[in-house]
């Protein structure tokens, strides 16, 4: 019923699967973490570019990356902490490291756990010691992402954290929004929008970011593929961030903490005390309508 199988490609593969769905899910952990597939009823619902996947130099743009210790990025990738600058690239380095597989479960769910510490490298951009442990599990038509952050330092740590989740879209046209806001920020010309549920798809890129939602549930309907995705997530996300580009088959709906720049402004910023942890959640549910 449950079962988890690893395949070594380019890299090692973790394939969960849940046959009473039937659902599936690729875990890639040393390419950041990443979830590269999901998988309901034979269908695909998240959006994969394997040229740069398969490539360790670039950024993957697909399945769901992971954002720590910041979201978006920092003017001139910069951040001040107790008068000395770091740098640090758009949304972290999380997505850019391996981690380590913690735990499997098989028995009464299938999950994979897996970890990312602080290391030399780290340090040197923030200047921090931490611990990630994320579990991810499949209920059903569900996919969980549990996550705990704890903090190994001896000094209180800021951080932001969040997902970027890359979905299946072939005709955007067909995309129907519940996003629990009626105001967004446009992120690349800095003003604030009114949002009615819809999106110019006719624009080369949107990116949009929602700082005030109502409610901590959003979803998205695609009529072409018959499938509603319901998005929820815990109160330490009060952001999400819509980002797309014109002629590709994806949009992205992000759970955020913070907005960029966060690390600079303090703006939403999560802390941490010495030896203290934050647990959340973040959940995806499929539908077929």
């Amino acid at each position: 019923m449950f079962s988890i199988d690893r395949r070594r490609q380019l890299y090692d593969i973790y394939v969960l699967n849940n046959r009473e769905t039937p659902s599936r899910l690729e875990v890639v952990p040393e390419r950041g973490g990443i979830i590269a597939s999901w998988q309901v009823q034979g269908r695909e619902l998240l959006y994969m570019d394997t040229e740069r996947f398969t490539n360790p130099s670039m950024s993957v743009r697909g399945g769901i990356p992971i954002l720590f210790p910041i979201c978006g990025n920092l003017p001139d990738n910069t951040y001040t902490y107790n008068g000395q600058s770091y740098s640090l690239k758009q949304h972290g380095f999380a997505r850019e490291l391996p981690w380590e597989v913690l735990d499997q479960q098989t028995d009464d769910r299938v999950s994979l756990t897996i970890g990312l510490s602080s290391n030399a490298q780290t340090r040197e951009v923030y200047p921090f010691d931490f611990l990630l442990e994320f579990t991810y599990a499949l209920h059903g038509q569900t996919l969980t992402l549990h996550q705990r952050y704890t903090n190994r330092s001896s000094e209180r740590m800021p951080f932001s954290i969040g997902f970027h989740p890359y979905f299946l879209a072939p005709d955007k046209g067909q995309l129907r929004f519940e996003i629990p806001s009626n105001e967004a920020i446009d992120q690349i010309t800095k003003q604030p929008q009114s949002f009615f549920n819809t999106f110019d798809f006719n624009d080369a890129e949107i990116d949009w970011i929602f700082p005030h939602l109502s409610r901590q549930v959003a979803s998205v309907s695609d009529l072409s593929r018959h499938t509603r995705i319901t998005l929820t997530y815990g109160s330490a996300f009060p952001s999400l961030v819509f980002w797309t580009v014109k002629g590709k088959d994806f949009y992205c709906l992000e759970p955020w903490s913070a907005p960029r720049n966060a690390l600079n402004t303090s703006d939403r910023l999560l802390y941490l005390d010495p030896n203290a942890s934050l647990e959340t959640e973040v959940a995806l549910t499929v539908d077929f309508i």
